[in-house]
């Protein structure tokens, strides 16, 4: 079972915008991470420091150190990560669209450790998603939003990784394939895959989550369990739709929880 540790991780674009500062992050092997925020909070940003993916984006590690299954990954090349079982979806259902789904699956699979595990991981990923199976000689590009969505998940599972870092996985979809894609996130889970979680629609994630971390401005402002963060005054106001009754008093509230965070934070860690 794969098991990711973040410590100390500080991120910067360019020479002056710092995108993380000190963020420590723990993933269990058979945890669910769910990573919430507004957008700007850093979120995209630590799973691509994860991935090894930020020098595409202009960012760099300036400090901290990022371990998988004990090994230093922070300065691997993308590639080696995918290897040692770390693969990340990115924000927004990043397909293949002029290749058709079969193809888009088989490009997937070139990152499994061997053919073993990629007929293991092909049987898997018909397994989660029938209609992949249905469909798997038309274009990627044709397929509806939740379809592309289940390809870009189903692509990354053929390298059959041991944790698996979604971005955003539930953006611009209907209620009812995010419903849809909470039940195939406990899947992967239950199949002994640990996941870590960003997403901004806070009740799809903390239903699936096992912990939670909220990032406020490149920091950690809370931390705990799912349940523990779901009681949660401030991230009911925040995040779970709460009562704020205008956009003035939603953004009042966040800047009153900004500053009560690490009193809360305080309660629930160590």
């Amino acid at each position: 079972m794969g098991g990711l540790r973040v410590d100390g991780l500080s991120v910067r674009y360019g020479r002056s915008v710092h995108a993380l500062q000190d963020v420590d992050v723990d993933v269990p092997g058979d945890e669910v991470l769910a990573v919430l925020g507004g957008n700007g909070a850093g979120k995209s940003t630590l799973l691509r420091a994860v991935s090894g993916t930020l020098k595409l984006h202009g960012g760099a590690v300036t400090a901290g150190t990022i371990t998988f299954d004990g090994e230093r990954i922070d300065r691997a090349d993308p590639a080696v990560i995918v290897r040692r079982g770390v693969v990340a979806v990115p924000e927004g259902r990043q397909v293949f669209a002029r290749m058709t789904v079969e193809d888009n699956l088989r490009a997937g699979g070139l990152g499994a450790r061997d053919a073993a595990a990629r007929t293991k991981a092909r049987a898997r990923v018909a397994e989660l998603f029938p209609v992949l199976a249905e469909r798997s000689g038309q274009r990627a590009g044709l397929l509806s939003g939740g379809e592309q969505q289940m390809l870009a998940i189903g692509r990354a599972l053929m390298s059959d990784p041991k944790l698996l870092l979604l971005d955003e996985p539930s953006l611009g979809l209907a209620p009812k394939m995010v419903g849809r894609i909470a039940a195939i996130v406990r899947e992967i889970h239950e199949q002994g895959t640990s996941v870590v979680l960003v997403e901004q629609n806070a009740t799809m994630a903390l239903s699936v989550a096992d912990r939670a971390v909220v990032l406020e401005v490149g920091r950690v402002a809370l931390t705990g369990s799912a349940a523990e963060l779901a009681a949660s005054d401030d991230v009911a106001r925040l995040y779970l739709g709460g009562h704020a009754e205008s956009e003035e008093q939603a953004q009042a509230e966040q800047v009153a929880a900004r500053r009560h965070a690490p009193r809360v934070l305080s309660r629930w860690s160590g």
